[in-house]
């Protein structure tokens, strides 16, 4: 029997990683002499990666930003972010001992986020928690990303999973949008960045802590 391959989001569900979002991004605005954002406009900036989030800062401003400069202020925020990971960004109260649960349990664990690959895996290492995933997917893994279902199902096959033994656990639309138009069952952590009341975006169940995260929420869902 294949066990169930529990898919998690990266930022705002693993790792708070706002200190240091605001900070690249505040980084590279400046560049262009834009005020800087804060930690309260963050859950409208993020989660579709670095480059849309550039452009809703510039929105935000009610700034024009030419397509052709986006590729520059983009590597502006990466080389920035790269260089101070990971900085102040720490996995959430009590994720570790979940994880820790979860695999002695004989779950598969996967994460699958929209972040680039190339920032998401060091991150992912530097806080020493690669060694618990079978698969990490980036948003520029695949050609598709959540909200499409087939980012969530690709992750899970590379993690050696199947598609009907799967659970999304995130803090925004786009996990939990993804999870319903693939059936898939999820989890929405309220510690996230999401920019409304995650009760409101239809999933299976809601955690406030991650010592909600137990084997039997697992199998009862997935079951």
């Amino acid at each position: 029997m294949t066990a169930t391959t529990i898919v998690f989001d990266l930022d705002g569900t693993l790792i708070d990683t706002a200190p240091d979002l605001v900070e690249s991004l505040n980084h590279t605005i400046a560049t262009r002499d834009l005020q800087p954002v804060g930690y309260e406009d963050l859950t409208h900036l993020v989660g579709q990666g670095a480059r849309v989030m550039i452009q809703r800062a510039f929105a935000l401003r009610g700034a024009p930003l030419p397509d052709e400069d986006i590729p520059a202020l983009l590597d502006c925020f990466i080389d920035h972010y790269e260089a101070g990971m990971p900085g102040k960004s720490r996995p959430y109260p009590g994720l570790v001992e979940a994880l820790e649960r979860l695999r002695a349990a004989g779950f598969r664990m996967a994460v699958c986020t929209n972040k680039m690959e190339r920032l998401a895996l060091p991150l992912v290492e530097r806080l020493e928690l690669t060694s618990y995933f079978t698969a990490i997917a980036g948003g520029d893994t695949f050609a598709f990303r959540k909200p499409d279902p087939a980012h969530i199902l690709a992750t899970v096959e590379r993690a050696g999973g199947t598609p009907d033994k799967v659970l999304m656990i995130g803090d925004s639309i786009n996990d939990i949008l993804a999870a319903r138009n693939g059936d898939i069952p999820s989890i929405a952590v309220n510690f996230g960045y999401s920019d409304v009341p995650v009760e409101e975006l239809g999933a299976s169940h809601v955690i406030g802590h991650f010592n909600e995260l137990t084997v039997e929420l697992v199998e009862r869902l997935t079951r």
